[in-house]
C-alpha cells in the first residue's frame, strides 16, 4: 500500500514538474500596445496612444486604444474599438498581413469640427519577435481610414506563440 502511495506522488511530482520549471508557458490572452498615429483629413493631427487586446477567437482579437495629441486647434484625443484579424495567427512567418475595422471617436475643438464617431479600417502588418526570444515587444505599421486617412506605428507586446 505504501508503495502505490509513493508512485502515485512520483507521478504527480513528474506531471507537475515542467511547469513549475517554466517549460510550459501559459497562452498569454492580454496584449498591450503602444501607439504614434498621423490624421489626416480637414483637421489633422498627431497622437500618442495606448491599447490592448485580447482574443476573440483564433484568428480574431478585439480591444481598445485611447490616443491623445496635437490638432490644428490645440489639444485633441481618441478611443477606438477594434476587432483585429491576423493572416499569421501562430508566428509562421517572420512578417504577418493583418486587417481591422471598428469604431473611432475622435475629440476636437469646435473649430477642427468638434467630437464626431467614425467607421474605422485598416490594414496592418506586425514584425517579428526578438531573435530566439518567446516574448518581447513586436514592431507593427498600418494605414487606414478613419475620421480621415491613418498612418501609424504601433509597438505591441509579443504573446507567446501567437499573434
Amino acid at each position: 500500500m505504501r508503495g502505490k502511495w509513493m508512485t502515485l506522488a512520483a507521478t504527480l511530482g513528474f506531471a507537475t514538474l515542467p511547469a513549475v520549471l517554466g517549460a510550459q508557458v501559459g497562452e498569454q490572452k492580454f496584449q498591450s500596445e503602444l501607439r504614434l498615429d498621423a490624421i489626416f483629413a480637414r483637421s489633422s493631427a498627431i497622437e500618442a496612444a495606448y491599447g490592448f487586446t485580447v482574443p476573440a477567437g483564433t484568428y480574431m482579437r478585439s480591444g481598445l486604444v485611447a490616443g491623445i495629441g496635437v490638432g490644428r486647434h490645440g489639444v485633441e484625443g481618441r478611443t477606438d474599438l477594434i476587432g483585429r484579424f491576423s493572416l499569421d495567427p501562430f508566428r509562421q512567418s517572420r512578417w504577418a498581413p493583418y486587417a481591422g475595422a471598428g469604431v473611432s471617436g475622435r475629440y476636437r475643438s469646435e473649430l477642427d469640427g468638434g467630437s464626431r464617431a467614425y467607421l474605422l479600417v485598416f490594414l496592418g502588418i506586425e514584425g517579428p519577435l526578438p531573435l530566439g526570444e518567446r516574448a518581447g515587444w513586436v514592431p507593427a505599421f498600418e494605414v487606414g481610414l478613419g475620421g480621415g486617412g491613418r498612418v501609424g506605428v504601433a509597438f505591441r507586446r509579443g504573446v507567446n506563440a501567437r499573434r
